[in-house]
């Protein structure tokens, strides 16, 4: 990647503790099918200002992640891993340990949230340009903030009120005067997920704010901060929408060894119907089997993975010419088991499915796939969603992302 030539070193910490008591492990927690703190060592690489990304953590589950991610990692002693350590006292250190290991001054030093999921490389960029340029001594992203902010107490912001008028204020505005949105200053929010400063000046006052503060507009849609489970529910709602235009969102054959499906609910619409006699019957669609044949055909190995030990998943299968196991309790285990037994990364497996049962195949996988009816848990799951439904050709739309143009060209 190019980046401007600048005479000063631009290093962006994340801080990721292992301790997080509101969301267990929250800093690997997947939001697109990405653990959190891969997402943040991604924008910032991306980030044509930034020459280093540490990641600053005391787990070694998050220090493993991260390195493979392409991060160094600062493993932070216990006195700065606790609840009441602050974001700043692990940027120091993380500062300090990457200069002495380099022997190199750093001249911009950048403190990026990973419980922000929806940060971009151009937000990282802009916060480290505003201090690499000069124009400012520290810089913070915000979003434009329309609302009216209340307050509950007994002092609003002229004084106490009078007698038997104590309740809630407003914080923002005067609450007897409700001005229109154009005719109100513009109110900023900071969203917590980049800051940058001068190196010497955050040293000497050892806060992320002083001088002066560049405010850095960013796009209000992506603001969230990962918090409580709540929070996370919404990020993994929302990646499918946000995370759409993202460079290298979709896989392609080089990034995989293996392709494994799900049966009900991903080759089929979900639906079963029975006759009289108990029979069971499916409807598939002849566009997967072309899709399926094609990937096959291209050397990938295949796999058809299913709890339902059902003849009509074995039919299909041989049809398909697609290894099964189907009758699996511990889908996750099985795949497990079968990626050891074929020499294939987990990492390298594309995994399809549409149910919570999925779920921990789609943890497994390095890169999980949702159908487009897929429950709404399993599309946050996963780093790419179809846009068809499964049964309705979702197989074979993903066999046209990982083959290309070359899909069709395959000899028959």
């Amino acid at each position: 990647m190019s980046r401007p030539p600048t005479a000063r070193r631009v290093l962006a910490v994340i801080p990721a503790r292992g301790g997080s008591k509101g969301v267990p492990a929250k800093n690997l927690a997947a939001v697109g099918g990405v653990p959190l703190v891969v997402r943040a060592v991604r924008e910032c690489r991306a980030a044509r200002h930034v020459t280093d990304v540490v990641v600053s953590t005391d787990d070694p589950a998050i220090a493993d992640v991260a390195r493979r991610a392409g991060a160094e990692v600062v493993l932070r002693p216990a006195a700065l891993s606790g609840d009441t350590a602050s974001s700043e006292a692990a940027v120091l250190h993380a500062l300090d340990v990457h200069e002495d290991t380099h022997g190199a001054p750093v001249g911009v030093v950048l403190l990026v949230q990973c419980t922000s999921p929806f940060l971009r490389s151009d937000d990282v960029d802009a916060v480290a340009a505003a201090v690499v340029e000069g124009r400012a001594d520290t810089a913070v992203t915000v979003a434009p903030f329309h609302g009216f902010l209340w307050r509950d107490g007994e002092v609003g912001p002229d004084g106490p009120h009078p007698a038997g008028t104590a309740g809630g204020h407003g914080v923002n505005h005067d609450k007897s005067v409700r001005p229109r949105r154009q005719d109100r200053p513009q109110d900023l929010l900071e969203t917590g997920a980049a800051y940058a400063m001068d190196a010497a000046g955050f040293r000497t006052h050892r806060h992320r704010f002083f001088g002066r503060t560049e405010p850095v507009r960013t796009d209000p849609a992506r603001v969230l901060e990962i918090d409580d489970p709540h929070d996370l529910a919404r990020a993994r709602a929302l990646a499918p929408l946000l995370d759409a235009d993202r460079p290298g969102v979709l896989p392609t054959a080089a990034d995989l060894d293996a392709v494994v499906l799900d049966f009900d609910g991903t080759q089929t619409d979900d639906r079963v119907l029975i006759d009289c006699d108990g029979r069971e019957f499916v409807a598939v669609h002849r566009g997967d089997g072309l899709g399926i044949a094609a990937l096959r055909r291209s050397g990938l190995k295949l796999l058809i993975l299913s709890t339902e030990q059902n003849p009509v998943v074995a039919a299909r299968a041989r049809k398909l010419r697609v290894p099964v196991l189907h009758g699996v309790d511990r889908k996750d285990l099985a795949l497990k088991q079968w990626c050891d037994e074929q020499g294939i990364a987990p990492e390298r497996v594309l995994y399809v499915g549409n149910d919570v049962n999925d779920l921990p195949c789609l943890a497994l996988a390095g890169w999980p796939v949702a159908v487009a009816n897929a429950h709404d848990a399993v599309r946050g799951a996963a780093r790419a969603v179809t846009t068809l439904p499964g049964g309705d050709g979702a197989i074979r739309e993903i066999a046209g992302w990982i083959l290309g143009p070359s899909l069709d060209s395959l000899p028959r």
